[in-house]
């Protein structure tokens, strides 16, 4: 009987230091890992952009506006997708910048603005993922 509880003692604390070291094991690896970025790379960024080449039409006040655009997408399958709808996002943005004048777009927070209704815009035609940001690469009024 005294055979039967030490064997069921020495089972007891072989089990209890198995299950320390795996548990020491998975929270050592857990926390080794490297610790991943939020924000995207560079090349991850260049990949999910599409660049829009330049664009003149006409403003609501007559005056012509010509620019060129690239716009972030959220991946790589987004920015493939925007690509094929290339004739939409340049209908999209004659569209708005029809109807604003020169005024509209004057200043920093006049362009945010287009900007940002442009996204909009196009974040309502995409299915494979969305516009996360538009850059204007070059911008004229006359």
């Amino acid at each position: 009987m005294k055979n039967n509880k030490v064997l069921t003692m020495i089972i007891i604390v072989l089990v209890a230091i198995i299950l320390i070291g795996g548990i020491c094991f998975v929270l050592f690896t857990q926390f080794n890992k490297p610790a991943k970025t939020l924000e995207p790379t560079i090349d991850e960024i260049v990949e999910a952009s599409v660049e829009i080449p330049e664009i003149t039409t006409n403003l609501a006040d007559n005056k012509v506006v010509r620019l060129s655009l690239k716009i972030q997408t959220t991946n790589k399958d987004a920015a493939a997708e925007l690509t094929k709808r290339d004739f939409q996002v340049k209908n999209i943005v004659i569209q708005e910048l029809s109807e604003m004048e020169q005024k509209d777009l004057e200043g920093k927070q006049g362009k945010q603005i287009f900007q940002k209704a442009l996204k909009t815009r196009l974040n309502e035609l995409m299915q494979e993922g969305e516009v996360q940001e538009i850059y204007l690469t070059s911008f004229i009024t006359t």
